[in-house]
Order: C-alpha cells, then sequence, then structure tokens
C-alpha cells in the first residue's frame, strides 16, 4: 500500500510539471532500467566531480576504489589510478569476493571526472569489448551526474547492445542532492514541520539580511551551499562572530571559500546544537518494480562546529524514535521513485530536544554511511552484525603502504573464510597522501567497538 495519498500525489505531480520535470527526464528514458537488476554485469565507477567544492578536498581522486566494495565477480570497476598493491588480493583473499575486471582510464587534467575519462581511449575501448561480450550492460556510479549517462550513451551507440543505467537521472539527481529542492519535495509530502525553518537567498545582498534576521531569532545560524556535500559548504555563524566581523564579512567570505559562482542560491538556516544526527540508508528501484526499502538508521558520527563526516554507527534511539524516522524517510524515498529516482539514497535528520525530527538534507547518491553498510551486507547476508564505520587518519601513515598497513593489523583484520578477526578495509588510497583509511569494527556491543575504533587501532599501528 502506497504511503502517499491522492492528494500528497496531486501535489507533488503539480509541483513536477512547474519544473518541467517530465520532458526533462525524456533525454535519459532509453537508459533507464525498468527493474533493479542486479543479475547483469555492471560497470561501477566512483565520480564525484559534479559536487561543488571536492576538488579542494585533499587525496579525495583515490576514493575512487571505493566502487570496488560493489564491484562483484564478472563485473567492471573503474578509476584512473591504480588500485593500491595488493588491495585486490585483500578483497579476493580475506574478504573472499571474486574478482572483477578493472578498467584504468586516463583522466587527462580531470583526476576527478572518471565517467569522461572512460569515454575515450583504451578504457572505451575495453568497456564496449566486455559489453559485446556480455551481450549489454549496466552502469552503477556513485552519482546519476551527466557525464555518467553520456558514457552509458556512448556505449550503447558504439555496441548496439542494451545499457542501462542503475542511478537517477541528472533532472532528479539534483533534486535529490539540492537543498531546496529537497526540502520543497519533503514540505510538500510530510509537511514544513518536518524541516528546520531556512530562508533561500539569491545574492550576497540577500543573504546578509536573512543571515541577521534568523540570527536575532535563533542566536546560533548555518550558511549552506545547496549542492555541498559532507559539511564541506556549510559554515556556523554565532553571535560573536557577527560582534567581530558582520554580517556582510562572514557572508562575503562564506561565498569565497565556497566558490561560490553567483547563480545558485544560498540557504540561511535555523541551527540546533545537537549531536543526535541519524541517517537512513534506502533503496529505491525504479518505479513499478516495487516500494523503497530501508535499509538501516544509523547515528552519524561527526566532527567540529560545521559536523564534518567521521563514520557511522547504527543507531541507538528508542524504538518509537527508530520508528517515526524510519517511516518519514520511507514516505519521502516514495515521493522520490514517483519523480523517476532510482537507486542508492539516503536522508539525513537532526533529533532535537524532547525527540522533535528535522530533516536536512539528503544525500542521492552512495557515500560514507552507505558504502561501509555495503560492504558489511556483503560479507554477512541477512544478519549485519553491531558495527562502527570511520575514517582514521594519521600524519604518521602518511605513504605507508597498504600491505605494511595489513601487517600491522594482522590477525586482528576480518579472514571471512574462518570468521576471525575484527576490522574490515576500505578506501585505502589516500594513506599514499594523507595518511588515511576507512575501517569497520565488529563487535557485540556498542562499547566493545566504539573501543576498537578508539583505542585498540592506535596500539595496533603503533602510534
Amino acid at each position: 500500500m502506497s504511503l502517499l495519498d491522492r492528494e500528497t500525489r496531486a501535489r507533488l505531480q503539480e509541483w513536477a510539471e512547474a519544473r518541467h520535470h517530465g520532458e526533462a527526464l525524456e533525454a535519459y528514458e532509453a537508459l533507464r532500467c525498468a527493474d533493479s537488476g542486479g543479475e547483469g554485469p555492471e560497470l561501477h565507477l566512483e565520480d564525484v566531480s559534479d559536487i561543488p567544492g571536492v576538488s579542494g578536498v585533499s587525496g579525495v581522486a583515490r576514493y575512487q576504489h571505493r566502487a570496488r566494495v560493489r564491484a562483484r565477480g564478472g563485473d567492471l570497476y573503474a578509476a584512473v589510478l591504480a588500485p593500491p598493491d595488493g588491495y585486490e588480493a585483500y578483497n579476493q583473499n580475506r574478504l573472499g569476493f571474486a574478482g572483477p575486471e578493472f578498467v584504468l582510464a586516463d583522466p587527462g587534467e580531470a583526476p576527478l571526472a572518471v565517467a569522461e575519462a572512460c569515454r575515450h581511449g583504451a578504457a572505451f575501448e575495453q568497456i564496449c569489448a566486455f559489453t559485446r561480450a556480455h551481450g549489454g550492460l549496466r552502469i552503477h556510479p556513485y552519482m546519476g551526474i551527466e557525464s555518467v549517462w553520456a558514457l552509458g550513451a556512448d556505449i550503447r551507440g558504439a555496441t548496439g547492445q542494451e545499457v542501462g543505467v542503475v542511478a537517477p537521472a541528472p533532472p532528479v539527481t539534483w533534486i535529490a542532492n539540492d537543498k531546496v529542492a529537497f526540502d520543497a519535495v519533503v514540505a510538500l509530502v510530510l509537511g514544513a514541520d518536518w524541516l528546520v525553518e531556512s530562508v533561500d537567498c539569491e545574492g550576497l545582498e540577500e543573504t546578509v539580511q536573512a543571515l541577521e534576521q534568523m540570527a536575532r531569532r535563533y542566536g546560533v545560524v548555518g550558511l549552506k551551499r545547496l549542492r555541498s556535500a559532507s559539511a564541506m559548504g556549510n559554515r556556523v555563524v554565532r553571535p560573536e562572530h557577527l560582534e567581530t566581523i558582520g554580517a556582510r564579512g562572514i557572508v562575503t567570505d562564506f561565498l569565497a571559500a565556497t566558490e561560490w559562482c553567483g547563480e545558485d542560491k544560498v540557504q540561511v538556516v535555523a541551527w540546533f546544537e545537537t549531536d543526535l544526527s541519524p541517517s537512513t540508508q534506502l533503496w529505491i528501484p525504479p518505479l513499478g518494480a516495487g516500494k523503497p526499502r530501508l535499509d538501516g538508521v544509523y547515528e552519524q558520527l561527526l566532527l567540529g562546529d560545521e559536523k564534518v563526516f567521521l563514520g557511522s554507527r547504527p543507531a541507538r534511539f528508542d524504538s518509537a524514535t527508530i520508528e517515526r524516522i524510519g517511516r518519514a524517510s520511507l514516505v519521502v524515498a516514495e515521493a522520490f521513485q514517483a519523480l523517476g529516482y532510482h537507486g542508492r539514497c539516503s536522508f539525513d535528520l537532526l533529533v532535537v530536544g524532547e525527540g522533535d525530527i528535522y530533516f536536512t538534507e539528503c544525500n542521492g547518491r552512495w557515500g560514507g554511511t552507505s558504502t561501509p553498510m555495503h560492504l558489511v551486507d556483503r560479507i554477512f547476508p541477512g544478519q549485519r552484525p553491531l558495527y562502527r564505520a570511520q575514517d582514521f587518519m594519521s600524519e604518521a601513515l602518511v605513504g605507508l603502504p597498504f600491505l605494511d598497513l595489513v601487517e600491522r593489523f594482522g590477525e586482528s583484520l576480518y579472514d571471512r573464510s574462518s570468521g576471525q578477526g575484527r576490522y574490515l578495509l576500505y578506501n585505502v588510497g589516500p594513506l599514499v597522501d594523507r595518511g588515511k583509511f576507512d575501517v569497520i569494527a565488529l563487535g557485540e556491543r556498542q562499547a566493545e567497538v566504539d573501543r576498537a575504533i578508539e583505542e585498540d587501532i592506535p596500539r595496533l599501528l603503533g602510534l
């Protein structure tokens, strides 16, 4: 039974028609998947190039090997950098994953643009040969950006085979990943009470005025770029900042720091001081292929004033709060499905005061919580254990080869064949220039996995 009543569906359709949404989707119809698939071969790639500000993150090009977490035996996965020595052997020998075929693409001068790199040269020829040999291909990207769909069209045109994209088309991708559009959908299907108060501003003057007005009402206020990820487009403004710098200076600096181009809006929001920021993880099938599925409710581990994402663990809220969060997330997911969304999706929320719940943004893509969740589910299908996932970084690890990292963890690394060990490693490329890797600690109790991350890893690594 649908979670959206007839009136809500009518309002959503009217909103979509005002955006000429149906017409915008027509260009992508040939590559749209009619079902979630999962049986045929897929090409996995992590292309973050369309997320504003991400190019300034040190070592982000080395995140591309997160795609290996999704890639199965018989699949392809692509990147513009070779995987770290020993990483594929780790996946096959320790984790028991069959090996996919790797595609090394030439990035030219755009190391983040994996999909674009795959449209040319030897990488494109390799993908096309694979597609012909297998009678078709599905592209399963990090995010449904324009270049991913262009790659699919190129492969289809070059091979004459059926090609689909396991992701929302760009018009839907940018409803999900744009904070103003996302807020509009939440308000339509749940009501404005599920959103923190915000003002959507065009240009410097509107943003300065809104900041001053919101600060008088709430004290602590946030500035947000609409399409940024992992708090990279957030700025927290406190009364002392306004006293010393002034609203105009704050906004001017924020726009410059986030490379604002003068076109998109800026959101000024009431900033609630809470450490309770759950994230819901969903899978949304194509419309007509089943209902959206809630795969988990997680507690985000956030760092600093701007709440930069550090990691996640299963949420420890009471059952009634988890039920409310889950049901509301499924309502929004069903609205997304009606708009044409297909693929992985997550929602970030806040729990404030006596249990008030607010949506803050959508991550219409794979991400820092869904990737380790998927890795755990591949190893423990149907029986997900308690775990905590987060990144670990130390200057002392910069340049450490992955095989040396494996040696330091020793027998504490999980081995699927024996069922022994506690830790799973992934996203290990950034060891080279940042001394950073991502890790999952498994356990039976929350205190146990927290200790494994916070105390045992430094000891194992000799830090």
